[in-house]
């Protein structure tokens, strides 16, 4: 059976019709807390108000917009307090009271990562309250230790300088937990 022109092109319109509502929809996605998958590009300086501090490296935040995303701090990693199968590792209750003590309820500045979301779908971000910049304080109090992922290195080197200083000092867990 023959299909005429009409019908061709009323197929490829339908075709096309029906891939554009795939792409749109699939920008919509199940990523982030937010419901979008993109969200915040990389490089984004963005104002959020912390709604839940999950633990000692990682926050709940909401957007001036109305969405919501879980945001892990770029470059330090505090020892685990509420991972699934870990136990409690030494001094994560500190790590995470400090956490609570210094930004829950409280208006952060993000800076979203070259790399924007880690395999988690969490937003990747260095923080800062007022003047204060968190993932640099966790380190500078023996709170948390270095971890530099590619691209998310740009403060790599300072990082690793605050903590040696920490170490050296014997602040947080390196007093209570390293030898």
């Amino acid at each position: 059976m023959a299909v005429g022109r009409k019908s061709r092109t009323f197929a490829a319109r339908t075709f096309s019709a029906a891939l554009s509502a795939v792409v749109a929809l699939a920008g919509c996605g199940a990523g982030g807390a937010g419901g979008d998958s993109a969200g915040p590009a990389p490089g984004s300086v963005l104002r959020a108000h912390v709604t839940r501090v999950v633990d000692g490296d990682t926050i709940e935040v909401r957007l001036p917009g109305g969405g919501e995303e879980d945001v892990r701090y770029i470059g330090v990693d505090t020892p685990e307090t509420v991972k699934p199968g870990t136990p409690v590792q030494c001094f994560g209750p500190a790590a995470s009271a400090f956490n609570h003590a210094l930004v829950e309820g409280r208006d952060v500045r993000l800076v979203v990562g070259p790399e924007a979301r880690d395999v988690y779908g969490r937003l990747l971000a260095w923080v800062h309250l007022g003047r204060r910049f968190v993932n640099a304080e966790l380190l500078r109090r023996g709170l948390a230790r270095t971890l530099a992922i590619p691209p998310n290195t740009r403060y790599a080197a300072r990082f690793s300088r605050i903590q040696k200083a920490a170490a050296r000092g014997g602040r947080g867990l390196w007093g209570a937990c390293v030898p």
